[in-house]
C-alpha cells in the first residue's frame, strides 16, 4: 500500500541540467507516473506532461542529434 494519501498528488523533485548557469532554465520531474516540465523562473505556472513513452522518445531525440540545429 502507497504511503501517500488518497486523492493526494505527489510533490514533484525538480531538477535542472548541470548545465543550466543563469538558474533559469527548463525543470523537469516525475510526478504521478508522468514527466513534467516547468520555467524555473515561473514554478507557480502551469506544466507540461508528458507519458514516460513520450519522453523517452525525446531524450532519444536529443541524445540522436536530432535539434541540434535549434541551438
Amino acid at each position: 500500500m502507497s504511503s501517500r494519501k488518497a486523492g493526494r498528488a505527489e510533490q514533484p523533485a525538480w531538477r535542472k541540467a548541470s548545465f543550466c548557469q543563469s538558474g533559469e532554465c527548463v525543470e523537469v520531474a516525475q510526478q504521478d507516473g508522468a514527466i513534467v516540465l516547468r520555467d524555473s523562473k515561473e514554478p507557480g505556472e502551469s506544466v507540461l506532461r508528458y507519458t514516460a513513452e513520450e519522453w523517452l522518445a525525446f531524450v532519444r531525440g536529443v541524445k540522436a542529434g536530432e535539434f541540434d540545429d535549434l541551438a
